[in-house]
């Protein structure tokens, strides 16, 4: 999550849990650090490489939009243009497409703490401007160091941590620029991705990563670091991935991965699979729209080759042997926001039906409360990205106790991939938009085909129950489909309760995740408060919010366990005035009497109406914020993977 100025009068409330001293350094280091979530791309080419950074960058703003700026390295001189605002905004004062380099760097910023000025906006440079810097991450001693390198007489025109990596390259410049990289980032604590020219080297790029996102696309006469991989997509799919402490020395026609240490690694180039078609828009209004309609095919994808011979088969990368899974006696997932939804949805999915315990944990508070773990115990981390800073701290938090550790995640060779033991990879596909869609609903079908793997190992259920889960799995592509002709339906309630300034979401057993998930959209995208309870939780309080302005959208699919409660909800909220839209199943008699508007789902196992619900309340959020004239797929405050804490 973020860092915040403590100040020295709460520390008193704290100190029993974490110690007086933490505190007190965090205070010292973090006071006046402008913290960052941002985008890089970097280019060093045979061409100009201008209109390169500008599409980069825009494949990138999501992680990052206060401000945004370029270096192009051209006749051996560093031009570097920067300003406040959004990537079409500055460029239409600017006009990044008229400089001229072959080697250059783009950087779009997100400022979680921190004035948001041009100053600030990066690349930064050395005192001479011979040096140039983009950087994603946090540095710890940034304090220590700054007040180290101006003692030697560097002068500041920044508040950023990252200025201070250029004055310390520059201080150890000797005449060798990897030798300087290499003895500057030696000093440097904390997470960093970053990209460095030098104004005496113009056929260089030097790439370094430590906890922080940082990919090398090897092109033809070309090369480049990125945050991500559809930034560089149009260009190739030939793709590195960079380890913690490990830097990459780039020319147009060679790469050389080092570590900090300046010992040479080999590393596997990957192909990458995904069109640079797919990362765009395809003619819908948001990402986030066209991302809702890609999940019956994202799905159906994450199913694909994993269902056979009457059972469910992962790829080589699962690599968690069957007998360990079958003699655990508990599951732990950590995950963060809608991550954490889908791990609560997984734990009704395997107590139900694997008959297995298991616990749901914020990945920011697992590693703060010494967790009990043994041998026995399975550490399950959730995360689209693969680079959530919290869930990655976490993970490696429960790999000190010796556990099995699995992830699931959308990004290969992302960090959680790598620092778990077994890794099962969603098929979403690249998600641009801030508010994550597809990504979530396959994060569900991974956790079903996981708990069915889990039920037929340890013969929870019997042969005709598991074909009846693969059976009804199968299904779900398709039945989105129907699910998605309901649109209409959904843009009416959005028409008539927009303006709305509260509403609550009700749910019970699997789809109480889906109620929390639900409301979290609509506070994502429009900015409108809601809440999720279980239904049953509404006469524990938050009745007494029902009025005739209060949309409560229930999730309520026929079930034998909780449906005849779920109406009993209905009729109080009914009897209260309040604006019933209902999720029901396609038949149902009942709901349509009670609720204002009942949006239907297609029947199929209980444990799967949570996967068919969500999809409506993903469009009924997109079409509030959309009537509203949110920044949808941007939405403020918010950047897509948070990597730092």
């Amino acid at each position: 999550m973020l860092y915040y100025s403590i100040h020295l009068t709460n520390i008193s409330k704290v100190h029993r849990k974490v110690g007086m001293a933490h505190w007190c350094t965090v205070f010292i280091k973090f006071n006046k650090v402008a913290i960052q979530v941002c985008g890089i791309v970097g280019v060093v080419s045979g061409k100009n490489i201008s209109e390169k950074l500008l599409n980069g960058l825009s494949n990138l703003e999501y992680r990052g939009y206060d401000s945004v700026g370029m270096c192009f390295l051209n006749n051996g001189q560093l031009n570097i243009k920067k300003g406040v605002g959004r990537l079409e905004e500055v460029n239409k004062r600017i006009n990044f497409l008229k400089f001229k380099g072959n080697a250059g760097l783009g950087h779009c910023r997100w400022s979680t703490h921190g004035g948001v000025t041009e100053k600030n906006a990066h690349p930064h440079t050395d005192c001479n401007n011979r040096i140039s810097v983009v950087h994603n991450g946090i540095i710890e001693n940034y304090s220590e160091l700054k007040d180290e390198l101006a003692k030697k007489g560097h002068k500041f025109s920044s508040q950023t941590d990252t200025e201070i990596i250029a004055h310390l390259i520059e201080d150890n410049l000797k005449g060798n620029a990897e030798e300087a990289v290499s003895a500057a980032l030696s000093r440097v604590e904390g997470s960093y991705a970053l990209g460095i020219l030098f104004a005496d080297e113009p056929e260089l790029l030097i790439g370094a990563k430590n906890e922080s996102p940082l990919i090398v696309g090897i092109g033809n006469n070309e090369n480049f670091i990125a945050s991500d991989v559809p930034s560089i997509l149009s260009y190739t799919n030939k793709i590195i991935y960079l380890e913690d402490k490990e830097m990459v020395v780039l020319t147009k026609n060679r790469h050389k991965v080092i570590g900090i240490d300046r010992k040479e690694k080999k590393k596997k180039i990957h192909a990458i699979n995904w069109s640079a078609e797919a990362a765009k828009k395809g003619g819908y209004k948001h990402f986030m729209l066209k991302e809702i309609y890609e999940q019956p095919s994202a799905i159906a994808d994450t199913l694909n080759e994993r269902l056979r011979n009457g059972s469910v088969s992962f790829e080589k990368e699962f690599r968690i042997p069957g007998d360990y899974l079958k003699s655990i006696n508990r599951i732990i997932f950590v995950a963060c926001g809608t991550s954490w939804h889908a791990a609560l949805t997984g734990e009704f999915m395997i107590e139900e039906l694997a008959r297995i315990p298991v616990e749901v944990e914020y990945a920011s508070e697992f590693r703060y409360r010494h967790p009990i773990l043994d041998k026995k115990t399975l550490v399950i981390a959730i995360s689209q990205s693969g680079e959530t800073a919290d869930t990655i701290a976490a993970l490696k938090e429960a790999k000190k106790y010796g556990v099995q550790t699995l992830s699931i995640c959308n990004v290969m060779g992302s960090s959680i991939t790598r620092i778990s033991d077994g890794v099962i990879y969603t098929r979403a596909g690249p998600e641009i938009g801030v508010a994550s869609t597809k990504a979530f609903t396959t994060q569900l079908a991974v956790l079903y085909l996981l708990t069915i793997l889990l039920s037929k190992i340890r013969k929870t259920l019997n042969e005709k129950q598991v074909r009846d889960m693969i059976n009804g799995i199968r299904k779900v592509p398709l039945q989105l489909q129907s699910v998605l002709e309901e649109d209409k339906e959904i843009l009416k309630c959005a028409e008539l309760y927009y303006s709305k300034l509260n509403s609550i979401y009700l749910g019970r057993g699997v789809n109480f995740p889906i109620a929390l998930e639900g409301a979290l959209k609509l506070k994502e995208v429009s900015y409108v408060h809601a809440e999720g309870y279980p239904a049953a939780e509404m006469k524990h309080g938050p009745i007494a919010l029902i009025d005739k302005s209060m949309p409560v959208v229930f999730i309520a699919p026929h079930d034998v366990y909780t449906y005849k409660k779920v109406l009993g909800n209905i009729e109080e909220v009914k009897a209260r005035g309040g604006i019933i839209i209902a999720i029901a199943t396609e038949g149902d008699k009942e709901i349509p009497k009670k609720a204002d508007h009942t949006i239907f789902i297609p029947k199929n196992l209980y444990t799967l109406s949570s996967m068919l619900a969500i999809v409506p309340l993903q469009l009924l959020a997109y079409h509030i914020a959309d009537k509203l004239g949110r920044d949808i797929d941007k939405p403020r405050n918010l950047a897509k993977s948070v990597v730092v804490e």
